[in-house]
């Protein structure tokens, strides 16, 4: 029995659905691994696949706005409050283009008397191998963060083995246009495989090496047989392109992986990718004490037991490794890295008003600048589109960010009565806070989130020219992501969300550039203050006579609170009981994982405890993990998406430790359910790293600076200065509660 956690997962039968294979990545190469040994199953993805619009693309582009937006303005401030809902080009809502799977490479038997008493198939999180094993057979997967190839590695003794690509997945287009190669080289053979999309030039291509040891290779179309093999190594990539992909060419480069290897061609492939994975995943670990009988226990067992400290332990795990692994060339997506299926839902987008915000809450803390650099690229890559939403809609200098995009476009066009999306100008901030942590915690200001918080702050210099009764800049059009006043239209004044980003962006860029932080802070303080409603709670919208919305999923308003540092029972203790009450208020609307997890996140800033295990609790008591320990969007594992399996080491991570750049916080929302642990190698924002280590009988946290400085540490006995020395390792002995 394991005596420390289990990294890893695995489970007594192959995967019968999509949803339950097992996932490696590397952030750009995804693979869902079936484990099937009659008809193995590998699901190719990549994060550049997606879908191009068909037909008329012209409403792809931001709606060209600015020359309306004064006098919108005009008709909000004067108390028409479904102004909004006219501040359109009359376009039908156009969803972003659909992220789909390439193709699954099929390893098939080509007869079969295996005895299934032996079949065990695993991920190994440290490693990012998924193994599937029996009956002298074994098939090893994964995508490699060194040569950016998928590698499937398949023994046995006289493998016979129809090999093929297979672009028949769920929702695939009839009229995608098809093409198979299969040609046999001195090592085995190069298959090929090359669609392209309905009335598009553009195309992709996928190429596997296949490399047989023993045995003989010959044509069986579309793919080939081996017969009496030892072994069979397959190389895969899939590209995106116009034009023709040069196939010859792409399997040569897959041939130089084979040379100047250590040990078999295998051995050297993950001899080489080792090192950037599995240093990066074991940065940081949790240890609940859990029972060893149930780290035993398969992933799917595990998940019948919700209140196991295993199960928090393995989903803790298994989230750090998915994150990592599907995070490169771009951030996650909805689904992280992987799908099945040409349907997915919501597009497999980048959602950026909760989703990829909360995915992406856990990588300053949890030691993942591979997260925060494939988020800075996302931004980068789509800093132009930006600038065209701010000046197309709104004719202002700066960007404006979507609140959904594909990947390539960021351009805001997914908008529509309902969802006045366009309208949004908070994601930004929300999307560049993860970059400013992340400096903070190596004590290093990057030059393009530098460049990017002063484009950010140019739009609000531009945008904030209206203003209240009293001379205070007000936000119009404004709008909560994706709620509405219960008495007014969806586009609206001053939503508490709009105002903290503003806030936040303007401060931010000062600090950054100090030669305008005179100019930026005076803007800042001159926005108006939130507002208390009647309930005693924050409000969602701080105009006068705009009422809340209480049952909703989204818990926007609340962003001064998380992930800012706008709101806290230490600074603004008034604000904070008010965005409490907020927060026990706020119903859960449609029940979505991300849902929350968000309120988790705020209750644990708010020291609430009870209210982090309660919406915690409804997560693991709801079923919505797969035996791959990816989750779902909904309970009972419906609509596959990321959200729960990203989000929930931030939630753990929050509830035992949260820095600022001068404030520490031991255990500020303390879970009783686990009464023992330790948390390992978190990073804080001011420059240490600190591992946290718990019981009944008292608790240690050590702390190993980086720089010297000064903050104020808080615990349940309250607050006290802690002077940190470069180097010097502070130990320390809060209590827990």
């Amino acid at each position: 029995m394991s005596a420390t956690p289990v990294h890893g997962t695995w489970e007594p039968h192959p995967a019968a659905r999509w949803e339950d294979a097992f996932l490696s990545g590397n952030g750009h190469h995804g693979a869902l691994v079936f484990g099937d040994p009659d008809d193995d199953r590998t699901v190719v993805t990549h994060h550049t696949l997606v879908r191009p619009a068909e037909g008329d693309d012209r409403h792809r582009r931001p709606p060209a706005l600015a020359g309306r937006l004064a006098a919108l303005q005009d008709r909000l401030l004067a108390g028409d409050t479904a102004a909004a809902e006219e501040f359109t080009d009359g376009r039908p809502l156009r969803w972003v283009r659909p992220f789909h799977p390439a193709f699954q490479i099929r390893a098939r038997r080509a007869e079969s008397d295996r005895d299934p008493s032996g079949y065990r198939r695993a991920v190994d999180f440290a490693t990012g191998v998924a193994e599937a094993t029996g009956d002298g057979w074994a098939s090893r997967v994964f995508v490699s963060r060194a040569d950016d190839v998928i590698v499937q590695y398949v023994t046995g003794a006289g493998l016979s083995l129809d090999l093929s690509l297979d672009h028949r997945l769920p929702g695939a287009p009839a009229g995608l246009g098809v093409g198979h190669g299969a040609v046999l080289t001195p090592e085995g053979a190069l298959l090929s495989l090359r669609a392209r999309y309905p009335g598009s030039d553009l195309a992709y291509t996928g190429v596997t090496l296949v490399a047989v040891t023993g045995g003989t290779t010959s044509l069986a179309p579309p793919g080939v047989r081996v017969q009496g093999a030892r072994s069979v190594l397959l190389l895969t990539r899939v590209r995106r392109h116009t034009g023709e992909a040069d196939v010859l060419t792409e399997g040569r480069a897959l041939r130089d992986l084979l040379d100047g290897v250590p040990g078999t061609p295998y051995e050297g492939l993950l001899a080489r990718h080792l090192p950037p994975h599995r240093s990066a995943y074991e940065r940081v670990t949790l240890d609940l004490g859990a029972d060893p009988d149930e780290r035993a226990l398969s992933g799917s067992e595990l998940l019948t037991r919700p209140g196991s400290a295993a199960l928090l332990e393995r989903l803790f795990a298994a989230g750090r490794y998915h994150l990592l692994s599907s995070s490169g060339l771009l951030p996650p997506r909805l689904t992280g890295l992987w799908t099945g299926d040409w349907d997915t839902a919501w597009s497999g987008a980048f959602t950026h008003d909760a989703n990829l915000n909360l995915q992406t809450a856990s990588a300053a803390a949890a030691a993942l600048p591979e997260v925060t650099e494939a988020l800075a690229a996302l931004i980068q890559r789509q800093l132009p589109d930006w600038r065209d939403n701010a000046r197309t809609v709104f004719g202002a200098r700066g960007v404006v960010a979507p609140a959904h995009s594909d990947g390539e476009s960021g351009h805001s066009y997914h908008f529509s009565r309902e969802y006045p999306l366009h309208l949004w100008t908070a994601g930004a901030d929300w999307l560049l806070k993860p970059l400013v942590d992340h400096d903070e915690t190596r004590g290093e200001r990057d030059p393009r989130t530098a460049a990017a918080l002063a484009e950010t702050a140019l739009f609000y210099e531009d945008f904030l020219t209206r203003t209240d009764g009293e001379g205070r800049p007000v936000v119009v059009p404004s709008y909560s992501p994706e709620n509405r006043p219960a008495n007014a239209g969806w586009g609206t004044v001053n939503a508490a969300m709009d105002l903290s980003a503003a806030r936040h962006a303007l401060r931010t860029a000062a600090a950054y550039h100090p030669g305008d932080a005179g100019r930026l802070r005076a803007l800042a303080e001159r926005l108006p203050p939130h507002r208390i409603n009647a309930d005693g709670a924050l409000a969602e919208w701080a105009w006068p006579g705009l009422e809340d919305s209480y049952d909703h999923r989204h818990l926007s308003h609340l962003y001064g609170v998380w992930p800012l540092d706008e709101i806290s029972p230490y600074d603004t203790p008034d604000l904070a009981a008010a965005a409490h009450r907020a927060l026990e208020l706020r119903g859960t609307e449609n029940d979505s994982a991300h849902g929350h997890l968000h309120h988790a996140l705020i209750a644990a800033r708010l020291r609430d405890g009870e209210r982090v295990t309660h919406a915690l609790g409804r997560v693991l008591d709801g079923d919505f993990f797969h035996a791959s320990l990816m989750s779902a969007h909904y309970p009972h594992r419906h609509v596959y998406n990321a959200d729960a399996a990203h989000t929930l080491p931030a939630v753990l991570i929050e509830a035992l430790v949260q820095s600022t750049p001068d404030r520490l916080v031991l255990f500020p929302a303390p879970l009783p359910a686990y009464p023992s642990g330790r948390l390992r190698g978190i990073r804080t924002r001011f420059g240490a790293v600190l591992d946290l280590t718990w019981s009944p009988d008292g608790a240690t946290a050590v702390v190993r600076p980086a720089r010297t400085h000064r903050v104020t540490l808080w615990t349940s006995a309250g607050a006290e200065p802690l002077d940190l020395v470069a180097g010097e390792d502070r130990v320390l002995t809060p209590r827990t509660r």
